[in-house]
């Protein structure tokens, strides 16, 4: 099984009505396709994990990697898994609101895309706290 997480910038602010019809398609396909993963949304700023099947994912991924509505795609960890991280979420989902509003979001983006090892660690331990404090 395969787990791929990335971060990138969306080229235009969706407004949560957006964000809420676009999820309703991408859940429906995951479930076809056996995938589970979050997507964390703030001001623009995307943090997603999707894991599945090796070949579902490595679909998805081209897809999403291809897909205009946002760029700048830094793929932070691409991780062969005994297990999936969120095995219940078709694709969990938190719109963090205006980042500013958030201690340290800026901080992390920064550090994430600034220092890959250290940013590693920064998304590693942020998606440990995103999974223990929501339920997808």
């Amino acid at each position: 099984m395969l787990s791929i997480t990335y971060l990138s910038s969306a080229t235009r602010l969706m407004s949560l009505d957006q964000l809420v019809a676009m999820l309703t398609r991408f859940r429906a396909r995951n479930v076809e396709r056996e995938l589970t993963g979050l997507l964390l949304y703030s001001g623009g700023n995307i943090v997603q994990t999707i894991e599945g099947p090796d070949d579902a994912v490595l679909t998805t991924y081209a897809a999403i990697a291809a897909d205009r509505r946002h760029r700048g795609i830094i793929e932070v960890f691409r991780d062969q898994v005994d297990g999936r991280s969120f095995p219940d979420w078709s694709m969990g989902f938190r719109n963090l609101g205006d980042p500013v509003d958030l201690d340290g979001f800026n901080d992390f983006l920064h550090a994430a895309t600034a220092d890959p090892p250290h940013g590693q660690d920064h998304v590693r331990v942020m998606l440990r706290v995103f999974k223990r404090t929501n339920r997808g």
